[in-house]
């Protein structure tokens, strides 16, 4: 089983408002790219633990949100962990924009 892809995103948006501007984030990934699938998302206080499928494949994973940052973990399957790059520019990218500071 390969490694687990982890991103850590450094925030100053505090606990609580970062975890307002995630909760809803999964959702709205599965509408921008049709191809992603969720299949599981579960909150326990600052913890999401999912499950999503791309391309026919699952990768299941968490995030953790932290008075500073959010850290993502996902193991991906051997076909989507040849996108493992892409998906990390992806992710850190967008997790950056949604945690600005506005």
């Amino acid at each position: 089983m390969a490694e687990p892809l982890v991103i850590t995103i450094p925030h100053k948006l505090g606990k609580e408002e970062a975890l307002r501007r995630l909760k809803p984030a999964l959702g709205k990934a599965s509408q921008n790219f049709p191809a992603l699938k969720v299949e599981e998302e579960v909150w326990s206080n600052e913890r999401m633990d999912f499950r999503v499928r791309a391309l026919g494949q699952v990768a299941a994973g968490n995030v953790q949100v932290a008075e500073d940052n959010v850290r993502l973990e996902v193991t991906l399957p051997w076909l989507l962990h040849k996108f493992a790059e892409a998906v990390q520019k992806t992710i850190s990218g967008q997790g950056r924009v949604l945690l600005e500071k506005k």
